[in-house]
């Protein structure tokens, strides 16, 4: 199995603490957030290798970080050329970057760059190992359905099968949010592909893959318990710097 941490934004919305520096190697608790994400990963004894995508603007700094890092799996950085906000590829777009430019042939973890998050890979793996090949995806239950619509709002079914999707509603009906964390078999690579070159797809938020994914293979969602900060903004920044344990 491989793993993938999307570092590749520019992160507009906390500058000017990203102006010339990277959301993922912010410190919360004296620590890079991308740290703690590495430590997952290597809690799973299947990874064999993460690679880590970032763009042209930060790829120096993400390579001194690299020297220090300590993982059981080989850490591999990939540079996806963009070199602004404007020509970035957006995370579904990095995706397929590195599974072209590195030729992945093996299931596939990916995790955002910017999420501290509480429960096991371990656990989530089990999940995804009791089903048929799908595509799986880890969910949080937000404590105030409001909050859900900064993100994709997830519906499930008994069988804990994703059957309805809506990016960033306005009025959420549900609080059970998707994470930035998939797991996509070898099986399906391919289909990241497919989306990207379908002209009206939009690359930039996996939400859009995720709605359009999930009526032509399965897909599913395993509820995370524990904490969840999705650092996108100052006042999220704040709240992990605050709350994270």
């Amino acid at each position: 199995m491989k793993a993938l941490i999307l570092a590749a934004g520019y992160a507009t919305r906390l500058y000017p603490l990203t102006r010339d520096y990277p959301k993922p190697l912010l410190e919360v608790k004296g620590r890079p957030i991308i740290n703690y994400i590495v430590d997952k990963l290597g809690t799973v004894a299947d990874i064999d290798e993460i690679y880590i995508v970032t763009n042209n603007k930060f790829i120096g700094v993400f390579r001194k970080w690299a020297r220090k890092v300590r993982s059981p799996a080989k850490i591999t950085l990939v540079n996806d050329l963009t070199k602004n906000n404007q020509d970035r590829l957006g995370s579904i777009g990095d995706i397929d970057f590195v599974i072209s430019a590195k030729k992945v042939k093996d299931d596939l973890l990916v995790v955002g760059g910017d999420n501290l998050f509480d429960g096991s890979l371990k656990d989530f793996l089990d999940f995804a190992g009791k089903r048929p090949p799908a595509v799986n995806m880890g969910l949080y239950r937000l404590k105030h359905k409001k909050d859900a619509s900064r993100y994709g709002v997830v519906r499930l079914n008994n069988r804990k099968k994703v059957v309805g999707f809506q990016e960033k509603p306005r009025r959420p009906q549900s609080s059970l949010v998707a994470m930035c964390l998939y797991l996509i078999p070898r099986s399906f690579l391919g289909l990241v592909g497919e989306y990207v070159r379908g002209s009206s797809n939009k690359i930039d938020a996996a939400g859009g893959y995720i709605a359009w994914i999930k009526d032509r293979v399965d897909v599913y969602g395993y509820v995370f318990d524990g904490f969840w900060f999705d650092i996108g903004d100052h006042k999220y920044l704040n709240a992990a710097k605050e709350n994270f344990a």
